[in-house]
C-alpha cells in the first residue's frame, strides 16, 4: 500500500480530507478517480474549490496540477461548475 502523501501533490492537508472519505491510499485514489474524490471532498467540504480537482488528477497522472493540459482543465472545470 502507498502511502498518500508520497504522492506528488498531496500534502498533509489532502491526506487528512482524503482520509475523512474513506481514501486511505495511493491506489484507492487512483482506482476512484479525481472526480468522484472530489466529489466526496465537496459534499464534506462544500468550501473546497476547482484547484482541488487539479491537485487530484495531477496527483493520479503523476504530474504538478500546475502542468495537467488546457484540455484537461476544461474538462475538470466542466465537471467542477456541473456540481454546483
Amino acid at each position: 500500500m502507498i502511502e498518500l502523501n508520497t504522492m506528488l501533490n498531496i500534502g498533509k492537508e489532502m491526506t487528512r480530507k482524503l482520509n475523512s472519505v474513506d481514501i486511505h491510499s495511493a491506489e484507492s485514489l487512483i482506482q476512484v478517480g479525481s472526480k468522484e474524490a472530489y466529489l466526496r471532498i465537496k459534499e464534506k467540504y462544500p468550501n473546497v474549490c476547482l484547484v482541488h480537482l487539479y491537485v487530484l488528477e495531477g496527483a493520479i497522472l503523476n504530474l504538478p496540477y500546475n502542468a495537467l493540459s488546457e484540455e484537461k482543465k476544461k474538462e475538470l472545470k466542466e465537471f467542477a461548475d456541473w456540481l454546483k
